[in-house]
């Protein structure tokens, strides 16, 4: 049971923190420190950016708390699930691909095991809105925590703006 346990371990810490098919780790902007630590790492909120791999023309920006001390300096502490977000059209808005409601634009490890923050992408066709939502799971308990974004697709220069409900999976 020890070496199954250790095993396991070992495992998370060479897990990827990021993942998410077609996407690139989002870039840092900056982290503003929350409460200091003398000799480890303060507590941050960070704020993060990312373009959803399927929506050309779209960024999202999100702030998740991030802890220090000890188990920050080794990332091996629970995340807190308090996590912002902010998606804004930048550009032409070009679909890459169909896609389906709830479909995941990212993914990050809050913890060892338990414990992801998930972006998704919804649309709301009547209005033609892109609709995105971050949430963190945890495979014992979910978190009720999560923000809501949305981005109404406009036409950007001479582009006219493309319906979302064309791109979405029957």
């Amino acid at each position: 049971m020890r070496a199954l346990f250790v095993f396991l371990f070992a495992l998370a810490l060479t897990a990827p923190t990021f993942s998410a098919a077609n996407a690139e780790e989002p870039d840092l902007i900056f982290r503003k420190s929350t409460v200091f630590k003398l000799l480890t790492p303060d507590h941050t909120l960070a704020t993060y950016g990312l373009d959803d791999p399927a929506v050309e023309g779209v960024a999202c920006h999100y702030t998740v708390p991030e802890k220090g001390g000890i188990g920050g300096l080794f990332n091996v502490v629970e995340e807190l699930s308090d996590v912002s977000l902010a998606c804004r059209q930048v550009g032409p808005i070009t679909f890459k691909e169909k896609f389906e409601q709830g479909d995941e634009v990212f993914r990050q490890r809050r913890s060892l095991i338990f414990k992801k923050m998930r972006i998704v992408r919804g649309c709301d066709a009547k209005r033609n809105v892109l609709v995105y939502l971050v949430y963190s799971d945890k495979i014992v308990e979910g978190s009720p925590k999560n923000s809501t974004s949305t981005v109404p697709i406009m036409p950007w220069g001479n582009s006219p703006a493309p319906k979302c409900g064309d791109w979405l999976e029957d």
